[in-house]
């Protein structure tokens, strides 16, 4: 492996991810439409018809606050979902025994399925935000944070969609994580409220749920209000991100789920 030049790495780590890529674009019908689809909705119902009878919240209006909390929860749902799906796909049909017996070191592959997850997630964020100026009008208070807290956001759900394909052994299995673990801390993450309005426990509750720092970092990003330090977000993220990493890492070595 060390003998690997960096060309090779290169060659493969770009083959990995344009397989990834024109994997969710060649059914863009089933990957993009379903996620712009459901975000309208949101719009439509929590937005408009909801958002009129509770007025403002955070000092906004109640459209423009949960807009940084939808593109975020679309975000992390497709990345996620992009990521599990693809590898476990790869598995069931044993061709991820390819990569794995070639001379591809593991954080190649690893870094190659991340970034197609990325990029479904960037993509359907891209729509998402696209869609919410026909709502409400979408002001970026920071630039620099929206964009890390998304990118950063949009990894570690990634690599936890990676860590749910190793385990899975059957497809149902690819499907729990998402309806069980990650639905209901989506929405206990902040993304229809401001903490603020909890009792003391639940707001106790929901500062335990990662999500809920990501939501309110990215939402500083938009609006410039947080319910949370935007510099412990931060390091939750980088946490978070160095955690799941070496994690999948040490899965790949040993062969988890992989090998027969």
């Amino acid at each position: 492996m060390s003998g690997i030049s960096a060309n090779y790495k290169l060659t493969a780590f770009k083959t990995i991810v344009w397989k990834e890529v024109r994997r969710f674009l060649r059914i863009w019908v089933q990957t993009l439409v379903p996620p712009v689809i459901t975000i309208s909705l949101y719009f439509v119902i929590f937005g408009n018809l909801i958002g009129s009878r509770i007025g403002s919240m955070g000092g906004f209006s109640y459209m423009e606050f949960i807009v940084p909390g939808l593109i975020m929860m679309a975000v992390i749902n497709n990345s996620y979902g992009n990521v599990v799906s693809s590898f476990f796909s790869q598995k069931y049909q044993r061709s991820i025994e390819e990569l794995l017996v070639s001379p591809v070191p593991n954080y190649v592959i690893l870094s190659g399925f991340v970034i197609g997850g990325v990029s479904r997630g960037l993509a359907v964020g891209i729509i998402a935000s696209i869609i919410s100026l026909f709502f409400s009008g979408l002001h970026i208070y920071n630039l620099f944070i929206t964009l890390m807290v998304v990118l950063m956001s949009s990894i570690v759900f990634s690599l936890g969609g990676f860590i749910n394909a190793i385990f899975a052994t059957k497809f149902d299995d690819i499907t729990i994580i998402p309806a069980f673990v990650l639905t209901p801390l989506i929405y206990l993450g902040g993304v229809f409220y401001s903490i603020e309005l909890l009792p003391d426990f639940w707001r106790m509750v929901s500062q335990l749920n990662p999500i809920f720092y990501m939501v309110n970092a990215f939402r500083y990003g938009i609006l410039g209000v947080s319910d949370v330090n935007i510099l412990f977000a931060f390091m939750m993220l980088i946490i978070f991100t160095v955690a799941l990493s070496g994690f999948s890492l040490f899965l790949l070595h040993r062969g988890k789920g992989l090998r027969y």
